[in-house]
């Protein structure tokens, strides 16, 4: 009979003392830490690479309870890791060191840890510091609000005079003189209508928050003396 052969996968040791909640991305017993660990999965399943590793299960022994539901990406990881219970002991070893080490009173068991990982507990905490302030700065930056974009509309008016004796170049000119915020008068010109009679075509921009049809027009036949009345010929947003 063939020999079978089981392969095994790298495997970390059970950590002595108490868990610690300390990690690069901040205090697990904290909300500042549990978001800047929520911001860091909302685009993984896992903390290193594709697959899920020692470096999750350590993470995961460092929160103390069950994540809040306004992490949602953070207890979607929570709940996948946690399915891992049986094979936990059999996932790969975790690339880099994400949880720092527990304050302990015994003195020889620090020093392993220093020596083991190369590192003080001084540059493991700045060098959590700074991650946690990379990743919110990122997450502010994607999170702040875009420009905001100001509608405008196109507006073509038809503004006719009473007879053919009204002065279009006076009545163009009160026109013009019509002046309102987030209004821009464009060009204009004069367009027969029958009898010797000629219409003001006028175009315009508007800012829509600010300059409405109704507005437009009463403010125009308000020059009562040459304007009968006024027509928007067309309109279209910008």
């Amino acid at each position: 009979m063939q020999e079978v052969h089981k392969k095994n996968f790298p495997t970390q040791s059970p950590a002595s003392g108490p868990v610690s909640t300390k990690t690069v991305f901040g205090d697990m017993s904290s909300a500042a830490g549990l978001k800047a660990l929520d911001d860091f999965l909302a685009d993984k399943s896992y903390v290193e690479g594709f697959v899920a590793s020692q470096a999750d299960v350590e993470l995961l022994e460092s929160i103390p309870s069950i994540p809040s539901s306004s992490f949602s990406h953070l207890l979607r990881w929570y709940g996948h890791i946690k399915s891992y219970q049986r094979e936990r002991a059999n996932l790969p070893a975790a690339q880099k060191r994400l949880v720092l080490p527990a304050i302990s009173t015994n003195g020889s068991d620090d020093e392993d840890d220093l020596d083991l990982f190369g590192s003080d507990d001084d540059a493991e905490s700045a060098e959590a510091e700074r991650l946690k302030e990379q990743r919110l700065a990122m997450y502010a930056a994607k999170k702040s609000k875009k420009p905001a974009i100001i509608a405008k509309s196109s507006i073509l008016l038809d503004v006719k005079p009473w007879d053919d004796e009204t002065d279009m170049l006076k009545m163009e000119e009160c026109v013009r003189s019509i002046s309102l915020e987030g209004l821009l008068w464009g060009q204009s010109k004069l367009v027969p209508v029958g009898y010797g009679i000629k219409k003001l075509q006028i175009g315009c921009v508007v800012e829509d928050d600010k300059v409405g049809t109704d507005q437009l027009e009463e403010a125009i036949v308000a020059f009562e003396d040459h304007v009968q009345s006024v027509d928007v010929a067309a309109f279209n947003k910008i």
